[in-house]
């Protein structure tokens, strides 16, 4: 099967994020730059989008932008053009974007949280985003413990009709957003609003019932926010993990 429906496509990575959880575990990194046997994960990010043909990635910067500049400019990757930015302030996942919009050319754009992953089809993704017609998919995955991510709950058509946070009671396996998206340019231009906010709490909860895609893929996901999960990170993404030379 092809690979390449992200030829196409600007791809967002939101990396600005305090990682305050992960400070005392990696203290002098960005939480995007924590290593993982050695390799940043950024990089397992940026290899795991241009085996889906990305060749266009912008990286949304904050907290220690200088030594994710400074990686970049010593570590490229052959056919991805990645253009850094960095945000005057702590804005929110919301008003992160927000900010990153006037970069993105395309529609529509992916997005995604610069300390997860998750082993999904991203051309399967994009195919179902477009037929749903949409203007905001999420991609779903199953994970055996939801609390500490809340659920997400998926009508038998595909969309979403309610969120349930990680303190209503989740618990147990359930369906969770995996911090994947894929955003129509007509709803990046309705987020002028938010200059600052939550993506998934202020925009997403609020947005009318049914109005949000689910794509719900099976694969490996991780959250590396904190010690824990970051510990475990390396028996779970070891075959991601770029070939270093």
């Amino acid at each position: 099967m092809s690979r390449s429906n992200l030829a196409t496509i600007d791809c967002f990575i939101l990396a600005g994020g305090l990682g305050t959880r992960l400070a005392s575990t990696v203290p002098d990194l960005p939480k995007v730059l924590a290593p993982i046997d050695g390799v940043p994960f950024l990089a397992v990010l940026l290899g795991w989008l241009k085996s889906f043909g990305a060749r266009r990635v912008v990286i949304g910067l904050g907290h220690r932008a200088d030594q994710v500049l400074s990686y970049l400019e010593t570590s490229p990757i052959d056919g991805l053009d990645i253009v850094p930015i960095i945000e005057p302030a702590p804005l929110g996942t919301a008003g992160a974007l927000r900010f990153a919009a006037e970069y993105f050319s395309t529609d529509p754009v992916l997005m995604l949280n610069g300390d997860s992953f998750v082993d999904a089809d991203l051309d399967a993704f994009v195919t179902d985003h477009a037929a749903s017609g949409d203007e905001v998919s999420l991609l779903c995955t199953h994970v055996d413990n939801t609390e500490r991510f809340g659920t997400v709950v998926v009508g038998p058509d595909g969309a979403i009709e309610a969120f349930r946070e990680k303190d209503e009671g989740c618990h147990g396996g359930g369906i969770i957003n995996a911090g994947v998206y894929l955003l129509s340019r007509s709803f990046l231009n309705r987020l002028t609003e938010y200059e600052q906010g939550s993506l998934e709490r202020d925009v997403f909860a609020r947005m009318p019932r049914k109005s949000l895609h689910a794509f719900v893929s099976p694969g490996v996901f991780i959250d590396i926010g904190t010690p824990e999960d970051y510990a475990r990170a390396p028996s779970i993404l070891g075959p991601y993990l770029p070939i270093q030379s």
